[in-house]
Order: structure tokens, then C-alpha cells, then sequence
């Protein structure tokens, strides 16, 4: 095996272990940014709560492309249960994750896309991540995600709604919620996450990146 030979598979494999080191430090920071949690009334009633734990998620996505992006997101869920528990059954941890993957994945592809990596492309790349959530979202928690809590906790899915008349008048059903509830939610969500992403990404490349 000839000098050059080996020195690339040095560089490889330090690179690998530079992306097993980076997608744990980032899963385990998002981990502990997903337990502080806190409700937003104006938006949804309180079992729907916002998180900052994406914001590393996303931040690795760009740095390491969208598989290492799931990776954290996967570490995330993780730290989340081990350091917290479940108050969902493990629910609200699939919804999660769910959620998560439908907004990085999108994200990431677009950032890095040809290995065009510019401000432009990341803000076009967290649009479509968004509004990927907020669609996933809606569908799979009219359809899925809600009659399972339901059916977890014993709870008639008109519970849900009359939480949601609560919040907006206009719900009176599981659809109505999820458009009206549900997706603005992510919307929401999406954005300060991007916004935050978007402030400190530039910051912190370097490192990410070992350049």
C-alpha cells in the first residue's frame, strides 16, 4: 500500500471519527435543550409544547449532510428518555422524531445540494423543511399520532378537540385541528428555529467543519 494510500485512510478515518464525536455532542446538547420545554397558548393547548432541541439537529444536518442529521435527531430521542422519561407513552417521542426528520432531511438535501453550500440555499432549504414538517404534521397526527395518545391514555378523540375549540374556534373536528392547530404550531416552530440556525450557523462552521 503505497505513503499516499495510507494517508488517506488516516484522513478518512479520522473524519469518521470527527462525525461519530460531533453527531453524539450534538445529539446529546439537543437531548437536554428538548427537556426544556414550555407551552405556547396563543398557539396550541399545552401538550403541544416548543423545544429548541432541533436547533443542533439542523446545525449538524448542514455540517455533516442529512444521514448524519437523522443520526442526532435518533441521539436526541435517546438522551431525551433516558435523562426524562416519557409522559406520552412514547408518543409524543415518535412524534418527535417524525416531525424532526421531515423538517432536517429536506433542509439538508437543499443546503447541500451539488455541494452548492451557500446562505441562500439554507434559507430555501429551512422554507421547504417547514413547511415539509408542518404538512407531515397535520396528516400524521389527524391520522395516526392523535388516536394513538388517545388510545394510550383513554382518552375520546373530541377531548383533543374541544381543546382545540379552546385555542381557535373554528375546530370541530381532527382536520380542522391539525390545519388549523397543529400546522401553524410547526409553522411557528420552523421558523424561530430556522431564524436561530440562520444567527449562529456561520459562528460555528468552522469547528463543525474542522477548517
Amino acid at each position: 500500500m503505497s505513503e499516499q494510500v495510507l494517508r488517506q485512510t488516516k484522513v478518512n478515518e479520522r473524519s469518521k471519527i470527527r462525525t461519530m464525536a460531533q453527531t453524539g455532542m450534538l445529539g446529546a446538547l439537543a437531548g437536554v435543550l428538548m427537556n426544556m420545554e414550555f407551552p405556547l397558548p396563543f398557539l396550541a393547548p399545552s401538550f403541544y409544547q416548543l423545544d429548541f432541541s432541533e436547533v443542533p439537529v439542523l446545525v449538524g444536518t448542514f455540517a455533516m449532510g442529512p444521514l448524519a442529521g437523522v443520526l442526532v435527531e435518533l441521539v436526541k430521542i435517546l438522551v431525551h428518555l433516558v435523562t426524562k422519561g416519557t409522559t406520552t407513552a412514547g408518543v409524543g417521542d415518535v412524534a418527535n422524531f417524525i416531525m424532526g426528520c421531515a423538517f432536517i432531511v429536506p433542509a439538508g438535501m437543499i443546503y447541500n445540494f451539488r455541494h452548492k453550500k451557500s446562505k441562500a440555499h439554507a434559507i430555501a432549504g429551512m422554507a421547504v423543511g417547514t413547511i415539509t414538517m408542518a404538512v407531515v404534521a397535520c396528516f400524521v397526527n389527524a391520522f395516526v399520532l392523535l388516536p394513538m395518545y388517545g388510545k394510550a391514555f383513554g382518552m375520546p378523540v373530541e377531548a383533543f378537540i374541544e381543546m382545540g375549540t379552546a385555542v381557535h374556534s373554528s375546530v370541530n373536528n381532527l382536520f380542522t385541528f391539525a390545519v388549523l392547530i397543529v400546522g401553524p404550531f410547526n409553522i411557528f416552530k420552523g421558523i424561530v428555529v430556522s431564524a436561530i440556525v440562520l444567527l449562529i450557523y456561520k459562528r460555528i462552521r468552522v469547528i463543525l467543519r474542522g477548517e
